[in-house]
């Protein structure tokens, strides 16, 4: 990306293990550089292929018909088709339009109803306490950049006895090894952690534990297929928005060393054996009953 929105990306891509440093992050100006990441390139080219995990983390959710449910920082909307075709009333949110103007429009194509779609920051929620029977988020609330203030909100929003669940790239997977090579082309600001930290179970436990009755964690997969590692490297620097503002932001020469990492970072976890290219990517998969 040009230099206005270097910390933008950096921020998604950080690569920092632990939270805070001794400078204070400003949390207003890092999010609204994201939000312009986020709202670059196409995401849907990306996001519809992750649609088994929304529907996974349904049902490790054991969500029922006619319960009311969140889903917090929805992108294109996988976590709420998936509600939504248990028969649950969905509000669907995120602090980027577009993004729900793709979901509202898979909806409809799909005759899906029960869903209302509401722009809303992840870190301030514009719902009344326990509002919820349950709240999602796949692969998006770990991007925020206040991770305290963003379990806040969903355990906030969440009824007592209800249910949190979430789908969170780990550190050691392949996303999170792309956000780690991402971020030593295009360093993230001090202080913001990686949102792959979303993706240990010690995080999930200090961000949640003294509100849980009970925590269960699950190591998942999902297999990203593409028919090469530049194949991939085509669709996330066209479409994926902050791989898109990496490559962006760096001259020439730069624009060649990420894409050389990056092609041989998909070829180590490459298993399609030579057929096309298929990379299983660790996840965390999240079931938090309030209490």
């Amino acid at each position: 990306m040009h230099a206005s929105f270097a910390t933008a990306t950096a921020t998604i891509a950080g690569t920092a293990t632990g939270p805070a440093a001794a400078a204070t992050p400003d949390f207003a100006a890092i999010k609204a550089r994201q939000k312009a990441a986020w709202a670059s390139g196409d995401y849907a080219v990306v996001g519809t292929t992750l649609q088994i995990v929304g529907e996974s983390l349904c049902e490790a959710a054991d969500l029922r018909a006619g319960q009311r449910v969140l889903d917090v920082a929805a992108g294109n909307g996988n976590a709420t088709l998936a509600a939504a075709r248990r028969w649950c009333h969905v509000t669907s949110t995120d602090y980027v339009p577009a993004l729900l103007e793709l979901g509202r429009e898979r909806a409809a194509a799909e005759r899906l109803h029960g869903i209302e779609f509401l722009e809303a920051d992840a870190e301030a929620l514009p719902f009344d306490d326990g509002s919820f029977d349950a709240v999602l988020s796949t692969f998006g609330c770990m991007f925020a950049p206040n991770p305290p203030r963003v379990a806040a909100e969903m355990l906030r929003a969440c009824r007592a006895g209800g249910t949190i669940a979430m789908a969170n790239w780990t550190p050691e997977g392949f996303i999170g090894q792309l956000f780690k090579t991402v971020g030593r082309h295009v360093p993230p600001p001090a202080g913001v952690s990686s949102p792959a930290l979303w993706g240990a179970r010690a995080t999930i436990e200090n961000l949640f534990g003294a509100q849980a009755l009970r925590i269960a964690c699950e190591t998942r997969q999902f297999a990203f297929r593409y028919r090469s590692p530049e194949h991939m490297l085509e669709i996330f620097r066209g479409y994926y928005g902050p791989v898109l503002k990496a490559f962006a932001a760096l001259q020439e020469e730069g624009q060649q060393a990420l894409a050389q990492e990056l092609v041989g970072l998909m070829k180590r976890f490459d298993r399609g054996g030579g057929d096309g290219l298929v990379i299983p990517s660790d996840y965390l998969e999240v079931v938090v009953t309030r209490r």
